[in-house]
């Protein structure tokens, strides 16, 4: 796992039961963009993960604010992935006695924010 700067907040969410391509396909959405725009795409995309990397993203806005004493508006997205969890494996019957296995996939999601000024690019 990638380590986290000294200006940088993170919130991360494990175990949740969602496919991680479904998970980063809307990581991707978000990936570098300020929080309040991140927020709103989020809000308007109609894809399963979006409640909940938007619980994630606002708990990552939170630790920013308590723990580096930073307003909300100055931060963006610095870094977000998904990693795979552990798989659920589970068998759904079939004809004539048989059995296909269903791969109930879980993700690890993680979000990193940071300051604006802190990342050393320039300002939107």
């Amino acid at each position: 796992m990638a380590r986290v700067k000294q200006r940088q907040a993170q919130a991360s969410a494990k175990f949740v039961r969602m496919s991680p391509p479904k998970v980063r396909f809307v990581l991707d959405l978000i990936r570098g963009k300020h929080v309040d725009e991140a927020r709103r795409v989020l809000a308007f995309t109609p894809k399963a993960p979006s409640h909940d990397l938007t619980k994630i993203l606002n708990a990552a806005v939170a630790n920013a604010e308590n723990a580096l004493r930073v307003p909300p508006e100055s931060l963006f997205v610095a870094r977000c992935w998904a990693d795979e969890g552990p798989t659920l494996k589970r068998w759904m019957p079939r004809a004539q006695g048989r059995a296909n296995r269903i791969n109930k996939r879980t993700s690890h999601i993680t979000i990193v924010v940071e300051p604006r000024e802190a990342a050393g690019g320039p300002e939107d």
